[in-house]
Protein backbone atom coordinates (compact mmCIF):
# COMPACT_ATOMS: atom_id res chain seq x y z
CA UNK A 1 0.00 0.00 0.00
CA UNK A 2 1.29 3.55 -0.87
CA UNK A 3 1.79 5.66 1.67
CA UNK A 4 0.08 8.84 1.80
CA UNK A 5 0.70 12.32 1.78
CA UNK A 6 -1.78 14.71 0.74
CA UNK A 7 -4.26 15.55 4.25
CA UNK A 8 -7.92 17.31 3.68
CA UNK A 9 -9.50 19.33 5.65
CA UNK A 10 -13.60 18.38 6.87
CA UNK A 11 -13.87 21.55 5.30
CA UNK A 12 -12.67 20.55 2.04
CA UNK A 13 -13.99 17.14 1.85
CA UNK A 14 -17.22 18.50 2.58
CA UNK A 15 -17.37 20.75 -0.58
CA UNK A 16 -17.27 17.40 -2.55
CA UNK A 17 -20.72 16.53 -2.25
CA UNK A 18 -22.19 15.74 -5.56
CA UNK A 19 -22.91 13.07 -8.02
CA UNK A 20 -20.33 14.65 -10.43
CA UNK A 21 -17.56 14.84 -7.28
CA UNK A 22 -18.06 12.18 -4.77
CA UNK A 23 -15.65 12.10 -1.57
CA UNK A 24 -16.18 9.69 1.51
CA UNK A 25 -14.42 9.56 5.02
CA UNK A 26 -13.85 6.40 6.26
CA UNK A 27 -11.57 4.79 9.02
CA UNK A 28 -9.58 8.54 8.61
CA UNK A 29 -8.54 7.99 5.27
CA UNK A 30 -10.51 10.27 2.34
CA UNK A 31 -11.95 8.54 -0.74
CA UNK A 32 -12.60 9.72 -3.74
CA UNK A 33 -15.21 7.10 -5.22
CA UNK A 34 -16.79 9.39 -7.85
CA UNK A 35 -15.92 6.95 -10.91
CA UNK A 36 -17.07 3.52 -8.24
CA UNK A 37 -20.77 5.14 -7.93
CA UNK A 38 -22.33 3.10 -10.70
CA UNK A 39 -20.30 0.01 -10.08
CA UNK A 40 -21.23 -0.15 -6.40
CA UNK A 41 -23.82 -3.38 -5.77
CA UNK A 42 -25.97 -1.33 -3.26
CA UNK A 43 -26.31 1.45 -5.76
CA UNK A 44 -25.02 4.85 -5.49
CA UNK A 45 -27.89 6.62 -3.55
CA UNK A 46 -26.20 4.54 -0.61
CA UNK A 47 -22.96 6.13 -1.53
CA UNK A 48 -24.31 9.58 -2.07
CA UNK A 49 -26.02 9.70 0.97
CA UNK A 50 -22.89 9.74 3.16
CA UNK A 51 -20.86 11.83 0.57
CA UNK A 52 -18.69 14.88 1.87
CA UNK A 53 -18.98 13.73 5.33
CA UNK A 54 -17.77 10.83 7.63
CA UNK A 55 -19.41 7.56 6.48
CA UNK A 56 -17.24 5.37 8.61
CA UNK A 57 -20.31 4.39 10.68
CA UNK A 58 -22.25 3.68 7.95
CA UNK A 59 -19.55 1.79 6.00
CA UNK A 60 -19.15 -0.47 8.94
CA UNK A 61 -22.83 -1.12 9.67
CA UNK A 62 -23.36 -2.78 6.10
CA UNK A 63 -20.45 -5.48 6.96
CA UNK A 64 -18.24 -4.86 3.98
CA UNK A 65 -15.91 -7.95 3.51
CA UNK A 66 -12.15 -8.25 2.81
CA UNK A 67 -12.44 -8.00 -1.03
CA UNK A 68 -14.75 -4.65 -0.64
CA UNK A 69 -11.91 -3.22 1.77
CA UNK A 70 -8.78 -4.11 -0.55
CA UNK A 71 -11.35 -2.94 -3.49
CA UNK A 72 -11.40 0.66 -2.09
CA UNK A 73 -8.04 1.55 -1.51
CA UNK A 74 -7.57 2.04 -5.07
CA UNK A 75 -9.65 4.93 -4.38
CA UNK A 76 -8.17 6.49 -1.73
CA UNK A 77 -6.55 10.01 -1.80
CA UNK A 78 -5.23 10.76 1.43
CA UNK A 79 -6.07 11.27 4.69
CA UNK A 80 -8.10 13.75 6.87
CA UNK A 81 -5.95 16.41 8.44
CA UNK A 82 -6.72 16.30 12.26
CA UNK A 83 -4.73 19.41 13.17
CA UNK A 84 -6.61 22.32 15.16
CA UNK A 85 -7.70 25.12 12.42
CA UNK A 86 -5.34 27.98 12.59
CA UNK A 87 -7.51 31.28 13.73
CA UNK A 88 -6.62 33.69 11.32
CA UNK A 89 -8.73 36.53 12.80
CA UNK A 90 -7.17 38.29 15.52
CA UNK A 91 -8.25 41.49 17.23
CA UNK A 92 -5.93 44.27 17.32
CA UNK A 93 -5.66 44.41 20.88
CA UNK A 94 -4.38 41.00 20.65
CA UNK A 95 -1.53 41.32 18.43
CA UNK A 96 -0.07 44.39 20.34
CA UNK A 97 -0.32 42.35 23.59
CA UNK A 98 1.59 39.36 21.52
CA UNK A 99 4.09 41.69 20.32
CA UNK A 100 4.41 43.32 23.41
CA UNK A 101 5.44 40.07 25.39
CA UNK A 102 7.69 39.34 22.17
CA UNK A 103 9.43 42.94 22.36
CA UNK A 104 9.60 43.93 25.74
CA UNK A 105 12.52 45.16 25.73
CA UNK A 106 11.50 48.22 23.41
CA UNK A 107 9.05 49.63 25.74
CA UNK A 108 11.21 49.28 28.78
CA UNK A 109 13.71 51.08 26.82
CA UNK A 110 11.96 53.98 25.27
CA UNK A 111 10.67 54.19 29.12
CA UNK A 112 14.43 54.13 30.77
CA UNK A 113 15.74 56.76 28.18
CA UNK A 114 12.84 59.20 29.00
CA UNK A 115 13.38 58.65 32.37
CA UNK A 116 17.19 59.37 32.14
CA UNK A 117 16.24 62.51 30.02
CA UNK A 118 14.00 63.70 32.32
CA UNK A 119 16.24 63.41 35.21
CA UNK A 120 19.07 65.33 33.13
CA UNK A 121 16.79 67.94 31.88
CA UNK A 122 15.59 68.54 35.54
CA UNK A 123 19.41 68.50 37.07
CA UNK A 124 20.34 71.28 34.41
CA UNK A 125 17.55 73.96 35.81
Amino acid sequence: MPTLTNFYAIEELSQHNTKDDCWILVDGKVYDVTQYLDDHPGGDDVILATTGKDATEEFEDVGHSKSARELMEQYCIGELDTSPPISTKQSYSEKLMQLTKQYWVVPVTVVGISVVVGFLYLRKK
